[in-house]
């Protein structure tokens, strides 16, 4: 009996959450899968027209570049932010006092809005009154334009705020993992006469591989619907040159009012991270430490 009413309040609490999760994202999610098989605009009847999104799609010159550029994006978050927060994580534990205060100031950019993060990048490239202006007064004009605003910068200019943003976050993970590390296996080491890199290489990425695949995880999975910085730095342009998958289906579904087109491009969005978390679960039964 007592069980029964435990199980009975573990419910009522939690049925809140579980409610606006229902209505917020299982039910919208659902309509979504059967919506991507019509031509409805968002407005009266709604058509059946099959697969017939998904053959335009593969002929969408836009919907191919937000690929491209999703690929780019993965590639870009799956080395220069993990390079940089491995060796600082590294290099922090060998630091005893106001270590906090370090983790502070890299988990700190993690902490501002996107908004706040994204208003602060586009003063400081600002034509007129960011850096560019007062390099150019000696000669270094390489800054003189926005990188925004550039169609061979764009993406790369957004993906650095965004690194900017992001890596902190990824210093904090690794470092409360090393801080897991025996610290015998270091003294050790270093009995033997092993370098830092040797140590690092051999003693603390196999000791921290749970926590380094899943963030390989979870970047591979958050690069295909990132959205906030780019949409609004940029919003996909110009010229589609920093267009993605998130930021198309935003401008098929609110600009166009391709709401079935749309959800096509959703729907493809899913079946790619149901891959993805599928591949990490076979590992994880073969018998990958994750």
């Amino acid at each position: 009996m007592f069980n029964f009413s435990k199980n009975i309040t573990a419910w009522i609490f939690l049925s809140p959450s579980l409610l606006i999760h229902f209505i917020v994202v299982a039910i919208p999610s659902v309509l979504s899968l059967g919506l991507c098989l019509t031509d409805w605009n968002g407005f009266g009847k709604i058509n059946y027209i099959g697969f017939e999104n998904f053959y335009e799609l593969f002929d969408d010159r836009v919907f191919k570049k937000a690929v491209l550029h999703n690929v780019i994006w993965t590639v870009i978050f799956l080395t220069i932010p993990i390079i940089l927060s491995l060796t600082t994580a590294y290099l922090l534990t060998g630091i005893r006092r106001g270590q906090l205060i370090y983790r502070l100031i890299f988990f700190f950019p993690y902490m501002l809005a996107s908004i706040i993060s994204c208003q602060i990048w586009k003063y400081i490239f600002h034509p007129i009154h960011g850096v560019g202006n007062w390099l150019s007064q000696y000669g270094i004009d390489f800054l003189e334009k926005s990188p925004f605003a550039l169609k061979e910068t764009s993406l790369y200019a957004v993906a650095f705020v965004d690194g900017w943003h992001f890596w902190g976050f990824l210093v904090v993970v690794y470092i409360t993992g090393m801080y897991q590390v025996d610290h015998t296996y270091y003294e050790s080491a270093e009995l033997e006469g092993a370098t830092k890199f040797q140590k690092f290489w051999y003693i603390t990425l196999p000791m921290i591989r749970p926590i380094f695949v899943f963030s390989l995880m979870i970047i591979i999975i958050w690069s295909i619907p990132t959205f906030d910085y780019i949409y609004i730095l940029t919003q996909g342009g110009p010229a589609y040159s920093s267009e993605v998958l998130a930021t198309h289906l935003y401008s098929q579904a609110f600009d166009r009012f391709n709401v079935g087109y749309s959800s096509a491009i959703g729907t493809l969005m899913f079946i790619y991270v149901l891959i993805i978390v599928s591949i990490f679960g076979i590992l994880q039964k073969m018998g990958w430490n994750i």
